[in-house]
């Protein structure tokens, strides 16, 4: 299995002696390497950046206690992973499952009342491309094409289904690609409890999962038409044109905002949504990437405020060029993570 590694292996020998004999400024470099790929691990272990962000930490400080301990008998890589994937074991069994919209209620068909926002650790969140993607590897499509399948919010969001074990297990066998063996190992369990719960977790997964992982298939005529469509989307929404909006959704089209309670299924009742609320203040849409999926960062303009400010990270799946699912984050934390300004410029 491929893992992250200095450009010098020697490098890494030196820095781990270092880090070893207590260099804290060697420890950093060791790790550097390794933390956005163990983020992007805890993160779906865990279906939230901000309890990720507090994992990769305990992955860290435990690394660092435990190192002078550290044989190399196996890659630090899968040490480091080892590591991670307990720290996230014992998270998913102290705190609440993540869930979407559609997990939480049924669907709206009125606009009146979106309900009070739900606060707490509830809601699956978005993780910003620059957090995970690799700025230096190149990769052929099918690799990049896999990739983004793995961090897609509808990945994550069937992850949050599987009980902890099977969780971790799915991951390292079929994302890191460790082998039954390997996994075994760093679980502390057999092959045979491996493999049981890697079937049951691919069969919960499949069930989760939108038709065959469509969400991250581009529409006919490639790139360009994709970004053809993201064009018109932008120009619907900030025209707030009805019309035009409704020739890019799906029929069976789903609108979520969390932490909102509220969301709408079908494209009848989402553009119900769009002309009773959505289009009734200006917007500017600002492209942006999360969980491999196309966005926008999108600023309103409320009455008597001469500016535009965040009203929301949106995520698009797109099926078929057409978009089967926007989906709305409207939470402050999530609007910050993601770069946005307290005003737009």
């Amino acid at each position: 299995m491929p893992q992250p590694t200095p450009p010098d292996p020697n490098a890494e020998v030196e820095c781990l002696s270092r880090a070893q004999a207590g260099d804290t400024a060697a420890f950093d470099r060791l790790m550097a390497p390794h933390r956005r790929q163990l983020h992007a691990h805890c993160y779906r272990m865990l279906g939230s950046p901000f309890d990720a962000d507090d994992a990769l930490q305990e992955t860290l400080l435990a690394a660092w206690r435990g190192l002078a301990g550290f044989e190399a008998r196996s890659a630090l890589g899968t040490w480091l992973y080892r590591i991670a994937t307990h720290v996230c074991l014992r998270m998913v069994s102290q705190r609440p499952r993540r869930i979407t919209s559609p997990e939480h209620g049924a669907p709206l068909q009125a606009t009146a009342e979106l309900g009070e926002p739900v606060a707490g650790p509830v809601w699956l969140e978005p993780l910003p491309d620059e957090e995970w993607a690799s700025a230096t590897s190149p990769e052929d499509p099918a690799s990049t094409l896999q990739r983004r399948e793995h961090v897609a919010l509808a990945f994550v969001a069937a992850l949050q289904h599987l009980p902890g074990t099977q969780r971790a297990v799915l991951l390292l066998r079929e994302v890191l690609e460790y082998s039954a063996a390997e996994t075994a190992a760093m679980l502390g369990t057999s092959v045979a409890s491996v493999n049981s719960a890697l079937q049951r977790a691919q069969k919960t997964v499949k069930e989760r999962m939108p038709a065959a992982h469509a969400q991250q298939h581009p529409p006919l005529g490639g790139q360009q038409a994709r970004d053809e469509l993201l064009a018109r989307f932008v120009r619907a929404w900030e025209q707030r044109d009805i019309a035009a909006m409704a020739s890019l959704l799906a029929e069976d089209a789903r609108f979520t905002m969390p932490p909102l309670p509220a969301w709408f299924d079908g494209r009848r009742f989402a553009l119900m949504f769009f002309a009773e609320r959505v289009f009734q203040t200006p917007w500017r849409l600002q492209p942006l990437h999360g969980n491999g999926q196309a966005g926008f960062a999108c600023y309103l303009q409320q009455a008597g405020d001469e500016h535009f400010r965040p009203g929301g990270v949106v995520l698009l799946r797109l099926r078929s060029g057409l978009i089967g699912s926007i989906d709305s984050f409207i939470d402050p934390a999530v609007c910050r993570r993601f770069g946005m300004p307290d005003v737009l410029l």
